[in-house]
């Protein structure tokens, strides 16, 4: 009796776990797309993460990101464009303005200078 008990306790912890670290947070792909704003400007404050972590732009039109970083984490100094080949350092209160030239249509991503945070760009 215990054996099960033991068993079926550790199979909760599990499928917890699972669902803490794996399962699908707002504001991921497929999770409301279709009721965002597009706009050609954003102001993106990073503090613990980038608010909002999810923009989309329009196909063709450049797009102006403004940063303003007010965590001390040394973390996010840097943010990384890969699609881009941007890479842009982000000074303490500070804004910094970055203009992408979007050309097709899809998801691209950024991220922090050691890849613990993270950012979407939805191109429509």
């Amino acid at each position: 009796m215990d054996k099960i008990i033991v068993t079926a306790g550790g199979l909760a912890v599990i499928v917890g776990m699972y669902w803490f670290f794996f399962g699908k947070k707002s504001g991921e792909a497929g999770s409301g797309f279709a009721r965002e704003e597009t706009k050609s400007t954003w102001n993106i404050h990073v503090e613990g993460g980038y608010k909002p972590n999810t923009i989309t732009i329009n196909q063709g039109k450049p797009a102006t990101l403004t940063f303003i970083r007010t965590d001390s984490n040394r973390c996010l100094e840097e943010i990384i464009f890969p699609d881009y080949k941007i890479k842009e350092y982000l000074p303490l209160n500070i804004p910094i303005t970055i203009t992408l030239p979007p050309k097709k249509k899809g998801v691209s991503g950024f991220y922090c200078g050691m890849n613990m945070f993270h950012g979407r760009i939805r191109i429509v």
